[in-house]
């Protein structure tokens, strides 16, 4: 098992679960973004994967502000409400300096290469925008972002290349906030856009009451090969 990465703040220090790859020798990064239940075995599971890909992925504790450590799951309704309660309570802008020191430390990290990328899900998906827009990532995939319709006026600060991924049916991003996002990034030259129509909120977490087999995999191979052109190119 991988050791855990710990990343200094001006605030204090915090970990992050890493998944490291069997190459030698430094290479690309990804830095794996939480959704709502924390470091998890979902969240987890994402880094593991991108580690046989060939990736050093970094998921960091973003929740350590309010309560370190949080590993909830979607299956009972005892996690599902603290997960919307840790939700409300936390500082976005915050999650994206911890990002962004994450981003730091990474790059300093031997087994990096120096090329860093982040991918993440549900608020992990506004916050892979908002790394996009704030840090110097050097490319972004968010998959079913909440509130990027109401975080526009950032993209003229894109720089590096994004992904979105856009569920049709989203229960928390309605047709009217999924229009406003169309409108606002597609024709931006740093964005790619995909939506999946009748696809619900985290239509790609594995066990979700909303998982497809096939968009998730869809999204998923497009995400992959984002990456392998930018960071591995």
């Amino acid at each position: 098992m991988t050791a855990p990465m710990s990343i200094t703040t001006p605030d204090g220090a915090f970990s992050a679960y890493v998944g490291e790859p069997g190459a030698t020798g430094p290479v690309p990064a990804v830095i794996v973004i939480q959704e709502i239940y924390g470091v998890n075995a979902v969240m987890r599971g994402v880094a593991d994967h991108l580690a046989t890909l060939g990736y050093l992925a970094v998921c960091p504790d973003l929740f350590w502000r309010i309560e370190p450590g949080i590993d909830l799951t979607d299956q009972t309704d005892a996690g599902n409400n603290r997960a919307f309660e840790l939700f409300g309570l936390f500082d976005v802008d915050k999650g994206v300096a911890d990002i962004a020191a994450t981003l730091a430390a990474v790059r300093a990290d031997p087994r990096c290469d120096g090329k860093v990328g982040a991918v993440g899900y549900c608020l992990g998906g506004l916050l892979a925008y908002l790394t996009a827009t704030r840090t110097d990532a050097d490319a972004c995939v968010g998959y079913y972002g909440v509130s990027i319709d109401t975080r526009l006026d950032e993209a003229e600060k894109l720089a590096a290349p994004l992904m979105l991924h856009i569920a049709g049916d989203d229960g928390f991003v309605d047709k009217a906030a999924q229009a406003r996002i169309i409108a606002g990034l597609a024709n931006h030259p740093k964005v790619t856009l995909h939506s999946y129509p009748g696809r619900g909120h985290a239509f790609a977490r594995v066990g979700g009451a909303h998982y497809d087999a096939a968009d998730a995999a869809l999204a998923n191979s497009r995400t992959e090969a984002f990456f392998a052109q930018v960071l591995k190119s």
